[in-house]
């Protein structure tokens, strides 16, 4: 996710990192090479070219704007949802630390080494969401808060956070059995533990649900015959100045559609994609300091105005 100052006027034409510029340049460059064939055959040999008038144009470029920002805005709300979603788990991550004093001031000794342990598997849950929604990366920092025993039983499984929620909840009934909660105590803490489950379940479903494919294709196809037609259109109103105006176009057309590919699949990892790492740092950091730790990491900050 991008994230820096408001950029000045100036900055604005030179901004790169975070642009969809690089994706759509290839794009560009054709129309370019199109708009300049097309301009050079009307000056050298104007009866060679096809006349069009720009109603036909005007009213695709309208229809096409509407489909761009329908799109746009489904996957937009994918995003906010996928957001929305990540940051409820923060409140109820920050919550199940808060209800594990009930383990702390368990009469008659309380059960402090079993609220560590939920504590531990609550951050190696939260580290295991990302690497499910963005397979490949090192699970170190799974690792790093699982015993061998529960790690083997992770790796034997395909759902890593899923099989971590699982032991969560058979800790919590060891826990009423033994006398260590009451019946409401183990209610209170289960409710958490079946919140963070729907969580899962949630971004599963935007990760694994994409936009109808039909609907992105006809949106593709429509954009590039628009945009490689254009200049038949604008050849005789602008001249020489076509390939540019043309551009110009193409790039508010192709870049909408590349942004909202991004939006289309929040939990990625270009630069306009959620920073579902840094939000499961965050939870560890929380969850550690409830715990009173001292000797905590830093808080997640951008590197070159990109929070991943």
């Amino acid at each position: 996710m991008i994230v820096r100052p408001r950029p000045s006027l100036l900055q604005l034409f030179f901004i790169a990192r975070g642009s969809i510029i690089g994706q759509i340049l290839p794009q560009l460059a054709t129309v370019f090479a199109v708009s300049a064939c097309v301009a050079w055959v009307h000056d050298t040999h104007p009866d060679w070219l096809p006349r069009f008038t720009s109603a036909p144009f005007t009213l695709l470029g309208i229809a096409l704007s509407i489909f761009l920002g329908f799109r746009n805005n489904a996957g937009y709300e994918r995003w906010w949802e996928a957001r929305k979603q990540w940051g409820h788990l923060i409140a109820i991550a920050r919550r199940f630390a808060r209800q594990g004093q009930l383990l702390a001031n368990a009469p008659p000794a309380g059960d402090p080494a079993l609220r560590e342990c939920l504590q531990k598997l609550t951050i190696a849950f939260a580290h295991a969401l990302v690497l499910h929604l963005r397979p490949g990366q090192d699970d170190a920092r799974v690792r790093a808060w699982l015993d061998p025993e529960t790690l083997a039983s992770c790796d034997a499984g395909r759902n890593r956070p899923e099989i971590l929620l699982r032991m969560l909840s058979s800790k919590l009934a060891q826990a009423c059995r033994n006398g260590t909660l009451s019946d409401i105590q183990y209610q209170l803490l289960e409710q958490s533990v079946g919140e963070m489950g729907a969580v899962h379940t949630a971004c599963e479903r935007i990760a694994t649900t994409p936009v109808p494919f039909a609907y992105t294709l006809l949106l593709h196809r429509t954009a590039y015959l628009f945009c490689f037609l254009l200049p038949f259109g604008l050849i005789d109103a602008l001249g020489v100045g076509m390939p540019v105006m043309t551009v110009l176009v193409a790039y508010t057309f192709f870049g909408l559609d590349a942004l909202a590919g991004e939006l289309e699949q929040p939990f990625g990892e270009r630069p306009n994609h959620l920073p579902i790492g840094a939000l499961a740092t965050t939870i560890e950091i929380n969850l550690r300091e409830a715990l009173g730790e001292v000797d905590l990491p830093p808080m997640p900050e951008p590197a070159q105005y990109v929070l991943m």
